[in-house]
C-alpha cells in the first residue's frame, strides 16, 4: 500500500462521496475508486460499504483509517523536523480560522505574508472551534486562529492579541442615545446572533445573560456578523460586532458602535497547534506577522477588559 492509498481512503471517509474526495486530491474519480479498490485487495477486506449514500466505512475500515491518518501525521512530521531544521519557511501549510475571525483579520496580513514568503504555501479553511480542534487532533490541518476557550489545554497555544467586542445597533433603537451599553440594557432588544456552536455567540450570550438568546434564531438560522450588521442598519435591533470588524466601517457605520460598560468583555485571540508541533519558526514567524498587522492597542489585556 501507498501514502497516497492513505490520502485518498482519508479524503473518501471526510466527505463520504467517492467524486468530492477525488476532486478534493486533485485526481479523477475512476483514479481514486481503482487505487482503493487495489489497496482493499491488498489488504483482503472492504474499507467502504458502497451500498450506503452516504459512503459509510466498514467497522475494519475505520481502523484502517485512523491507523493511515496516524502514518501521514508521522510521515509530516518528518518533513517538519527537516524544515525546522533548516529554519525554513516554505512548503504547504494549512490554517484553519474562525469564520467570525477570519474577514477582519486575513487581509490585514495574508496577502503581504506571502509575497514575503513566495515559498510557503498557506491554505486556509474556515472552521468553527470543534472543527479546528477535531481536525488539529486528526492531522489535517497545521494550525488553527480561535478564541481561547477553558477546554483547550491538550494543545499548544500561542496569544495573538486581546479583541474586545461592541454594541452595533439600529438608529431607531432607545439605545441609540447611549453613550455605552450595560448588559441590562440588551434585555428587550431584537438580538440577532448567530447560531449555537459559534464561540462568539456563546460567549456573549454567557456574559449578558441573555434570556431572550433564540429569538433571532427562530427567524434566521444561518448569518453572518455582517449579515447581522445589514439586518440592523435596514431593520433594526441590535447585534455584536469585534474590534476588527470595527476598523472596516464607515464613519456613518460607526455611528451605530457603541461600546460596552465597563469590564468590557474580550475575547483572546490565540494561535491552536498540537503541542507536539515542531516548526517553532513557522509559528513565530506567523504570529509576528499578525501581531504587526493589527493596532498596538490590542495587543495586551487592558485593566478595563474581562476575558470572557
Amino acid at each position: 500500500m501507498t501514502l497516497q492509498q492513505m490520502e485518498y481512503i482519508i479524503a473518501v471517509d471526510k466527505f463520504r462521496h467517492f467524486g468530492n474526495a477525488a476532486e478534493h486530491c486533485g485526481v479523477t474519480q475512476p483514479t481514486l475508486s481503482a487505487m482503493i479498490q487495489k489497496m482493499e485487495d491488498e489488504l483482503g477486506l472492504k474499507i467502504f460499504d458502497r451500498s450506503k449514500q452516504p459512503v459509510m466505512p466498514t467497522s475494519s475500515g475505520t481502523l484502517v483509517i485512523q491507523q493511515a491518518q496516524q502514518v501521514l501525521m508521522q510521515v509530516g512530521r518528518i518533513k517538519d523536523i527537516v524544515n525546522e531544521e533548516k529554519q525554513s519557511l516554505k512548503g504547504e501549510f494549512k490554517l484553519g480560522i474562525l469564520p467570525t475571525i477570519a474577514p477582519y483579520l486575513l487581509p490585514r496580513f495574508l496577502t503581504k505574508m506571502m509575497k514575503k514568503y513566495p515559498l510557503l504555501d498557506i491554505r486556509v479553511t474556515e472552521m468553527k472551534t470543534h472543527e479546528i480542534k477535531t481536525a488539529l487532533t486528526r492531522g489535517e490541518i497545521d494550525a488553527g486562529i480561535v478564541a481561547n476557550l477553558a477546554d483547550m489545554d491538550n494543545f499548544k497555544k500561542t496569544t495573538l492579541f486581546f479583541e474586545p467586542f461592541h454594541v452595533y445597533l439600529s438608529r431607531e433603537s432607545v439605545l441609540f442615545s447611549r453613550d455605552v451599553i450595560r448588559t441590562s440594557d440588551l434585555a428587550e432588544e431584537q438580538l440577532w446572533l448567530l447560531d449555537e456552536g459559534h464561540c462568539f455567540r456563546d460567549q456573549l450570550v454567557k456574559f449578558c445573560q441573555l434570556k431572550n438568546a433564540r429569538s433571532s434564531q427562530d427567524m434566521y438560522k444561518l448569518g453572518s456578523i455582517e449579515t447581522f450588521m445589514r439586518m440592523v442598519e435596514y431593520a433594526g435591533g441590535t447585534t455584536f460586532i469585534p474590534e476588527l470588524a470595527v476598523l472596516q466601517l464607515s464613519e456613518q457605520q460607526k455611528e451605530l458602535v457603541r461600546p460596552f460598560a465597563i469590564p468590557c468583555p474580550t475575547r483572546q485571540i490565540i494561535i491552536l497547534t498540537n503541542e507536539n508541533y515542531i516548526r517553532n519558526a513557522l509559528l513565530e514567524t506567523l504570529a509576528q506577522e499578525i501581531r504587526a498587522s493589527v493596532p498596538n492597542a490590542l495587543l495586551s489585556q487592558k485593566s478595563t477588559q474581562i476575558l470572557i
